[in-house]
């Protein structure tokens, strides 16, 4: 998600905001995962994303496609918390978790 108003031929970090939460992700030092057409999840929205979906073996499977794959799967998906709904399948939390704790960039781990 790209913030209102931007400058295409000048797109900086705090322009790039979390399609879930809304904040500007990269800018702030904040982890982030990059899906398809720009979509970002940053690690805050999938720490929250893994514990519901994996831990606590939640979320409800949607019509909407997943914001980050682009695709729609049966599985069940976690929903950001701002307007218009973002939906994260399962599969893409499991890897965007999986990208987050290899990387040498960030200290990141999946919740336990």
């Amino acid at each position: 998600m790209h913030r209102e108003g931007i400058d295409d031929n000048n797109v900086q970090p705090e322009d790039i905001l979390c399609d879930f939460c809304g904040k500007a992700a990269w800018a702030q030092d904040v982890p982030c995962v990059e899906g398809h057409q720009g979509s970002v999840v940053c690690g805050n929205c999938l720490h929250v994303a893994y514990s519901e979906l994996i831990l606590a073996s939640g979320g409800e499977p949607t019509k909407e496609q997943c914001r980050m794959c682009l695709e729609h799967r049966d599985d069940p998906v976690w929903e950001g918390g701002i307007e218009p709904i973002a939906a994260i399948c399962l599969r893409c939390v499991k890897q965007s978790s999986a990208v987050l704790q290899k990387s040498k960039q960030w200290d990141w781990t999946k919740p336990v």
